[in-house]
């Protein structure tokens, strides 16, 4: 990895969150800054951490399993790391398909409502 540093703007301006949310993951220990006094540094490994934050949050994961993921890699390995991955993967898979469908049912009737209430109007049935 390359030893470049950017500071905590830059990392909040990079990834496009909060100084709020920047400390928070960072207290919660996903993002570990070097600290020259108060100011804080990001290598690229914190980098590559945050993007995998987000995209995991895109996708629905909860910060604690993104955390204990993470840690997968430190203490396993990337193997041990992508088996867990493939079946969280898994698993948020079925949750968002299972989500879908209660939302397509429920788009459906909501749709059949708003026809049949417009369809009374139309006919004086108000």
């Amino acid at each position: 990895m390359d030893d470049t540093r950017i500071s905590f703007k830059e990392m909040c301006e990079r990834f496009d969150v909060t100084p709020r949310t920047l400390r928070y993951y960072e207290y919660i220990e996903l993002l570990n800054p070097e600290r020259e006094g108060r100011s804080r540094f990001y290598n690229s490994r914190d980098c590559a951490r945050m993007t995998l934050i987000l995209r995991g949050r895109k996708y629905g994961f909860s910060l604690e399993s993104i955390r204990q993921w993470l840690e997968l890699y430190d203490q396993e390995g990337s193997a041990a790391q992508m088996e867990v991955w493939i079946e969280n993967a898994d698993a948020q898979l079925k949750e968002l398909k299972s989500q879908r469908d209660q939302i397509d049912e429920t788009i459906q009737e909501l749709q059949s409502l708003r026809d049949q209430s417009a369809k009374a109007l139309a006919a004086g049935k108000a």
